[in-house]
């Protein structure tokens, strides 16, 4: 038991989702009512392994564990989420999303809540709903760079480009040390065909993981794009001709180097890239 108890405070210390591991470990302790015998961390467990048991499809286990919890706490908000959960795996959608709205309505600082809302309005196919709702949760929460992300990926699935872009400046705000980030962002401007922005987010993206295969390619459609437009009327904010050509030049050599790396395979893999890159 006590082997068990300590894997599974480690897992709920490290935030690993771990689920296979925690309902093999904690199914015991619950069915045996060792479980007890942990004295405060009793109730840690019976949480853990309630979502564990939920997210492996066990619904007897997970319904045993939200009981023993409501019992102890009867009317907590923490616990009604549970219930909202459970309700969300037996297919009740619209019946756990009436316990999230009950807790916001009481609180609406409550983070665990707004993020199954969130989560349940996108599994409802309810775009708008969810963008509100998640709006709404960043005005308070705006440091969680996870929740402007999932902002980013709502806005992009309804085509509003703009929108988010404006989501991952913030993103990169509070996670500028992030090549993948710096990459999403850049593909979104290119999107837009904000081409030179979108290639000084590219160069980032090499700068933080250098022979990024999708960073350099999008430096060489960038400063393909540039070097075919028509001057810019912002001579200070744009790049010269020359700089651009040197780094198309750049990123092509650097693909092609990438695509010739040693193996059987090499020279063909080589000639394949060289000639895709030439037509681009």
């Amino acid at each position: 038991m006590v082997n068990a108890a300590k894997v599974l405070q480690d897992l709920r210390a490290s935030a690993e989702r771990k689920p296979d591991v925690v309902v093999r470990l904690g199914k015991p302790l619950i069915d045996s009512g060792a479980v007890l015998k942990l004295d405060a961390d009793a109730w840690l467990v019976y949480e853990q392994v309630a979502i564990a048991a939920l997210d492996m499809g066990d619904d007897a286990l997970a319904l045993k564990c939200i009981q023993a919890l409501e019992t102890k706490f009867p009317g907590s908000p923490r616990v009604r989420r549970l219930q909202g959960m459970q309700l969300e795996a037996s297919g009740k959608l619209a019946e756990a999303g009436l316990i999230y709205k009950a807790i916001l309505e009481e609180d609406e600082t409550n983070v665990l809540a707004s993020k199954r809302q969130v989560m349940l309005l996108r599994a409802m196919g309810l775009p708008s709903e969810a963008i509100s709702a998640l709006v709404k949760y960043l005005d308070i929460n705006y440091t969680d760079f996870e929740g402007w992300l999932q902002l980013a990926d709502l806005y992009l699935d309804e085509l509003m480009y703009a929108q988010a872009a404006f989501c991952m400046e913030e993103v990169l705000m509070l996670q500028p040390q992030n090549h993948i980030f710096h990459l999403k962002y850049a593909e979104i401007l290119y999107t837009q065909d904000n081409f030179q922005l979108a290639l000084k987010q590219f160069c980032r993206v090499v700068e933080l993981c250098r022979d990024h295969v999708r960073g350099l390619y999008g430096i060489k459609m960038c400063a393909s794009r540039l070097l075919k437009a028509a001057p810019s009327k912002d001579a200070a904010a744009a790049t010269s001709h020359e700089d651009l050509e040197a780094m198309d030049l750049l990123a092509t050599e650097r693909l092609i180097a990438l695509y010739g790396a040693p193996g059987a395979a090499a020279e063909s893999s080589k000639v394949a890239a060289t000639k895709w890159i030439e037509i681009q």
